[in-house]
């Protein structure tokens, strides 16, 4: 099984990458296939950002860059190993970078007239949400297949000290194919642990002040559903949308520093497939 199709996409724009790939991955009768896999797409699109005083992040333009050896792969910044791959099942061991930091480099320093509680302060005051670090972590992925749809489970650790927590992913997929048109829902779930929780979502007492006070999150499960279609225009073009909602769980909604408790993103545009 091709990690592509079953892969945890942390961009809109990968989603849209994996609703043509069904087609793109499959090489005509006599050539062999490339161990490369490079693509890119236009159109327009953005994620909503939960955080309080933030923008949303926009969806333009982007790359698919991936090359898979025998074992060996990097996948848009995944470097992975594959220690199982027969008629059952793909195993991989994956290193990557965690996705909840991307919501972080989008916050604005903004005058505030309220306290922590929501009283009046005699003057306006600066606030900018604190920043969090990129976390490495490493991971096992096990993707299977048939008949029935697609599914996939990951765990991941934080192996470089930043947060020292854990998450658990879910994913279940289906699609049918229509000649050119293809359709994919997908629903699932994540368990975020509370080290990860509270690394990227809590306020510690350094951070805390009259705008906010110290919060501790603990874990808890975010769940989603997605869906993909795309118009096959050639082997190498399509046409493809992609919308997805996230639930976020309490423990994140119940933080000083996050306004909403969802997030919600859609890309819509063209792509081209080498």
């Amino acid at each position: 099984m091709r990690r592509f199709l079953g892969v945890v996409v942390p961009t809109l724009i990968m989603a849209v990458f994996a609703a043509c790939g069904v087609w793109a991955d499959e090489a005509p009768e006599g050539e062999s296939e490339s161990r490369w896999r490079l693509g890119a797409a236009v159109g327009y699109g953005q994620r909503s950002n939960p955080l309080i005083q933030s923008d949303d992040v926009p969806s333009y333009v982007d790359v698919d860059i991936a090359w898979f050896g025998e074992r060996w792969f990097f996948d848009n910044g995944d470097l992975g190993i594959t220690f199982a791959d027969n008629a059952a099942l793909t195993a991989n061991l994956v290193a990557r970078f965690n996705s909840d930091r991307v919501f972080f480099g989008l916050t604005d320093t903004r005058f505030v007239t309220l306290d922590a509680v929501g009283e009046p302060l005699d003057q306006a005051v600066g606030f900018k949400p604190p920043d969090r670090d990129y976390a490495l972590e490493l991971g096992l992925e096990i993707l299977t297949d048939g008949a029935w749809g697609a599914f996939q489970v990951t765990a991941f650790h934080d192996i470089s000290s930043k947060h020292q927590g854990y998450e658990l992913y879910a994913d279940y997929s289906y699609g049918w194919r229509d000649q050119r048109f293809y359709i994919e829902p997908s629903f699932g779930a994540r368990y975020k642990s509370a080290d990860l929780n509270d690394y990227y979502w809590g306020i510690t007492e350094d951070e805390a002040g009259i705008v906010v006070l110290p919060y501790e999150a603990g874990a808890g499960v975010n769940w989603h559903v997605r869906l993909m279609t795309s118009y096959q225009l050639s082997r190498h073009w399509a046409l493809s949308f992609v919308a997805e909602y996230e639930r976020l769980n309490d423990e994140i909604g119940a933080s000083p520093i996050v306004e909403d408790h969802s997030v919600l993103g859609y890309f819509a545009g063209a792509s081209w497939r080498f």
